[in-house]
């Protein structure tokens, strides 16, 4: 099968794209830097040079592909609209990339027990909806076997070209910066987690037997930033973990990464990934943590 990928280059798009490839599909990767396409030549993928904001560029693409995989942006409209165009009524496979921040909270650190599954979503809070919007247009698209694959907190190496995750690399690089681990205001905020190798194969699960119209969670376990903090620092011999005021974190990260990446409470469970057959091998981000930065 010839599949487009979108952030080819990227931590989850990277993955993705190595796992096609090894399953023995032909893949397209899009990548914004031309001196990053001999990195993805040498895990079988062709590079394609461009930008999300080339839509012509998107519509080719995506008309010689016989699948797509938008693995590069969860809330760029013009460009997932440019895709779905390109594939409407052609019944062609696409999987978009979404984030369970779109159940997330504004906790600022404290704890939450709200639990969210596919069909138990909440209103998002405002700065989430331009997302949730664009999670329904996926999924009505005509003429699509659209799929919305919706990621916790992912953790793990990178298993395409070099790359890093979101979240955790934010809260390492500061604690090796300033020898103290962080976590925001109680940390006792709690997000699900799931491995990158995880990500990957459901991916291409997906791809081969995912119904259209599929939403999932993907996630595999959970754990409060105030443990994976203690963890870096252990990890680091760094003594125990401190608070971060919201102010503070918003000034180093903004508040998207402050408030809904690291701060706030996210906690899902997929019924429908199971559904698939998808069994993830990796369950906890703490032993990943202690074990990998070592």
């Amino acid at each position: 099968m010839n599949v487009f990928i979108t952030g080819a280059s990227g931590f989850i798009g990277g993955a993705v794209a190595q796992k096609f490839v090894t399953a023995g599909h032909r893949v397209r990767g899009l990548i914004r830097n031309a001196d990053k396409a001999d990195a993805l030549r040498a895990f079988g993928i062709e590079p394609v040079v461009g930008t999300l904001a080339d839509l012509a560029l998107l519509t080719t693409e995506a008309r010689r592909a016989d699948a797509v995989v938008n693995a590069a942006s969860s809330d760029n409209r013009p460009a997932v609209d440019a895709l779905i165009a390109a594939l409407a009524g052609s019944g062609k496979t696409f999987i978009h990339t979404s984030g369970s921040s779109i159940v997330a909270d504004e906790a600022r650190g404290d704890p939450s027990d709200a639990v969210y599954d596919e069909d138990t979503l909440p209103a998002p809070e405002p700065d989430k909806a331009a997302r949730v919007a664009l999670d329904r247009a996926v999924l009505d698209a005509p003429g699509v076997r659209s799929i919305v694959l919706c990621n916790s907190l992912i953790y793990g190496d990178a298993l395409g070209p070099d790359a890093r995750s979101v979240q955790l690399p934010r809260l390492i690089d500061l604690a090796r910066e300033s020898g103290t681990a962080r976590y925001i205001g109680r940390g006792s905020n709690r997000w699900s987690t799931v491995h990158i190798a995880d990500v990957a194969e459901l991916y291409l699960l997906a791809l081969q037997k995912a119904p259209e119209k599929l939403f999932a969670f993907v996630e595999s376990g959970e754990a409060s930033f105030g443990d994976m903090a203690q963890a870096i620092a252990d990890a680091l011999k760094l003594g125990e973990a401190k608070s971060l005021s919201s102010e503070e974190a918003e000034a180093r990260w903004g508040r998207e990464m402050a408030v809904f990446a690291l701060g706030s409470n996210s906690r899902v469970r997929s019924k429908r990934t199971r559904e698939l057959g998808w069994s993830p091998r990796h369950g906890s981000v703490l032993d990943w943590i202690r074990t990998s930065l070592v």
